[in-house]
């Protein structure tokens, strides 16, 4: 589903309003956008998409039907193009086929028989010229105040550099225009994978490497999924600092920052008397990691003493961790500066794995009224249950205790 609100009682808690007394805090901008999520699907249909191995079928027969199956869980009112490369020339003049880029679908409410046909009428022809039509799709997409989002899908490496499509990333990411490109890898070639890894990583995006035909369909989905619900607000930019003291101060909204390995991001959010925080976090592992890694998102309290924790652990998937946390402050306790750190567990498997920039990652805040603690037991009904099971188990001690001695009669007697 690519547009749909977020539960009630998680996002819009979390971007309620907060008047705080002192300092003013950092705040995301609040202003609700006036133009829908963008997303661009960005094909692959080059010669090499013919091979045969993603569970027996091509590469090609793959993405057409974990397209449709996308298709067909798009809301009517979707915002979402297509563009290919290496479509439709299928000679071998490099200059000519390098060029070889369309858009298919323009961004908008998707016709979705005319969309399919399309697709479907697409056979694997020439060169990949990843790094042009990257900034084609850009241009697509246009500019304005919501993130935008590419979703590119290929098999393989540019083989028409220059333009080097890592460096086309890095270019779209320094315009400042909310734009984010998301790589999935149809095969596991390690070359393919530190490219597209490149290009996620220039744009705060994500890299996945794509083995199944499910696999594919559910990470499409949840990518333009993702563009209506966590990017209809953009992120503002903020920088956590090494400890508690002099840490930003944030009001409720959606943050982004980039986190080093094994580092600690810390942030600070004040709650008042009856006021429930609420914050999450969501780390992109953009680049291969060492397996068995984690994050945690940690309340604690100025003083030092930990208040409550959310953790999230992976195995070796190239994805995005998430977690979350709730706490609320004691009735008439004073108004305090709760301290937020995120902590991850990365490593590198590699020397030649990049450090930095950090891993990108996005806060959420919120501070809400606490929700009033439920009725506690019933003490009466308690203690009446209690003298039921006792007396239960009393008969049935004796009963079972009479029958065993009348076994034993019996059998002695025989």
């Amino acid at each position: 589903m690519i547009i749909r609100r977020p539960p009630a009682a998680a996002l819009l808690g979390m971007l309620a309003a907060l008047s705080i007394f002192g300092a003013p805090p950092a705040h995301a901008d609040e202003t609700t956008p006036n133009e829908p999520p963008k997303v661009e699907l960005v094909l692959d249909i080059s010669g090499s998409m013919r091979a045969r191995d993603i569970e027996g079928r091509s590469r090609i027969s793959v993405l057409q039907q974990a397209f449709n199956e996308v298709l067909d869980a798009l809301p009517a009112e979707a915002q979402v193009g297509i563009r290919v490369l290496g479509a439709t020339y299928p000679g071998k003049v490099k200059s000519v086929g390098c060029k070889d880029t369309q858009q298919l679908v323009p961004i908008g409410p998707i016709d979705k028989l005319e969309a399919k046909t399309a697709v479907a009428t697409l056979r694997p022809t020439g060169f990949t010229p990843v790094g042009l039509a990257l900034r084609a799709a850009a241009r697509d997409l246009g500019t304005g105040e919501t993130t935008r989002r590419i979703v590119l899908i290929t098999d393989g490496e540019d083989t028409c550099a220059p333009p080097d499509p890592c460096e086309v990333a890095r270019e779209l990411a320094a315009q400042g225009t909310h734009l984010v490109v998301d790589t999935l890898g149809l095969t596991l070639n390690d070359k393919v994978r530190r490219q597209l890894t490149c290009i996620a990583s220039a744009t705060g995006g994500t890299y996945t490497a794509v083995t199944s035909k499910t696999q594919l369909t559910n990470r499409i989905t949840q990518l333009v999924d993702r563009a209506a619900t966590t990017y209809t607000q953009t992120p503002a930019q903020v920088g956590g600092t090494e400890n508690c003291t002099g840490a930003p101060l944030l009001g409720p909204g959606a943050y982004t920052d980039r986190e080093q390995f094994q580092e600690h991001r810390w942030y600070r959010v004040q709650v008042r008397d009856g006021q429930e925080l609420r914050a999450s976090v969501s780390v992109s592992l953009d680049r291969a990691l060492n397996r068995d890694y984690g994050v945690l998102l940690r309340a604690v309290s100025q003083d030092g003493r930990e208040l409550v924790r959310g953790t999230d652990a992976g195995s070796g998937r190239t994805d995005v961790l998430s977690t979350g946390l709730r706490w609320s402050a004691e009735r008439d306790a004073p108004d305090q500066t709760v301290c937020l750190v995120v902590s991850n567990s990365f490593s590198s498997p590699t020397a030649t794995t990049a450090a930095t920039p950090g891993m990108p990652l996005e806060l959420t805040v919120g501070v809400v009224d606490s929700s009033p603690a439920p009725d506690g037991p019933d003490l009466g009904r308690g203690w009446g249950l209690l003298g039921l099971l006792a007396l239960a188990g009393l008969v049935g001690g004796l009963v079972f205790g009479w029958l065993a001695r009348w076994r034993v009669a019996i059998w002695m007697e025989n």
